[in-house]
């Protein structure tokens, strides 16, 4: 008990400490003006650009319906590498492990996140990760700027410690517990409101061999979608696309969708939704 007391009353010192040393990060508009719609990445298109501590696939940098901007991108760290000097900044982040082993910093405490791991980075916790295996290691890097992010306290979310909003965490999905459902199963990472989001959720779908989700699926919120494994086609608003594992797409809101297992094996999927003050309604019932 003494020991929980104590960290109970040094995390708020600690947080302090690492945000006086953490390199501030200012928000920069999105690269392209353009409103984003519904987008499929195939993982193959995209290109690996050199960096001093690996590689850089830029995938999106645009403002949505509801959001400011939504910038995605994918590194990858050599081994020994960081990602950059311990950093913060007022709108919230996530990384989607890919493949290798991560020490990720967050308000000076390390922790380990490896395959599958999804890792939420609150608003204004100074934090950094490091590829501490031994070959190349991928994350996803997602950013949602929402008009709360502008307006959020300068304090780390740690320093704040607001009840019932979701703190800097690093999620073990591949811990998670699945539940079976008709055509495959699901696996829920997150459900949580944060400082800048409503709501955040995360799950990971799979759809066994020959099945399909409900038709025409529609959501009001924005999403950026991962395959995982196997592969899938994708329909929305009646056009449909092949995606195979590694691959990436953002779904706009209220777009139907739905997905098939086109594959010999199960295929898994993993959404990332947000919901802000500004996500549309849902249409109207025909």
């Amino acid at each position: 008990m003494k020991s929980l007391l104590l960290c109970l009353v040094l995390a708020p010192l600690l947080a302090a400490s690492a945000q006086q040393t953490a390199v501030v990060s200012t928000y920069a508009p999105p690269k392209n003006s353009t409103i984003l719609t519904t987008t499929f990445v195939d993982w193959d298109s995209l290109t690996a650009n050199p960096t001093a501590v690996g590689q850089v696939r830029s995938v999106f940098d645009n403002p949505t319906v509801a959001m400011d901007k939504l910038e995605v991108h994918i590194t990858t760290l050599n081994p020994g590498m960081e990602s950059h000097p311990v950093h913060r900044h007022s709108w919230e982040e996530m990384l989607l492990v890919k493949e290798g082993d991560f020490e990720v910093s967050i308000n000076g405490r390390k922790q380990h996140a490896g395959p599958g791991s999804l890792v939420f980075f609150a608003a204004n916790d100074p934090h950094n990760a490091t590829n501490v295996g031994l070959t190349p290691a991928t994350y996803y890097v997602i950013n949602f700027v929402t008009d709360l992010s502008h307006a959020t306290s300068a304090k780390s979310a740690a320093e704040q410690a607001v009840p019932g909003k979701l703190p800097s965490s690093v999620i073990d999905c591949n811990r998670q517990p699945s539940t079976p459902t008709p055509t495959g199963s699901r696996v829920t990472c997150v459900s949580s409101p944060t400082l800048t989001f409503l709501e955040l959720e995360s799950h990971i779908t799979t759809l066994n061999v020959g099945q399909s989700t409900a038709p025409n699926i529609v959501d009001s919120n924005d999403e950026i979608v991962v395959i995982k494994s196997g592969q899938l086609e994708i329909t929305v608003n009646g056009v449909a696309s092949r995606m195979n594992a590694g691959s990436l797409l953002y779904w706009a809101p209220n777009d139907k969708r739905t997905l098939r297992n086109l594959g010999a094996t199960p295929a898994s999927y993993q959404v990332i939704r947000v919901t802000t003050a500004k996500s549309p309604k849902p249409p109207a019932a025909d």
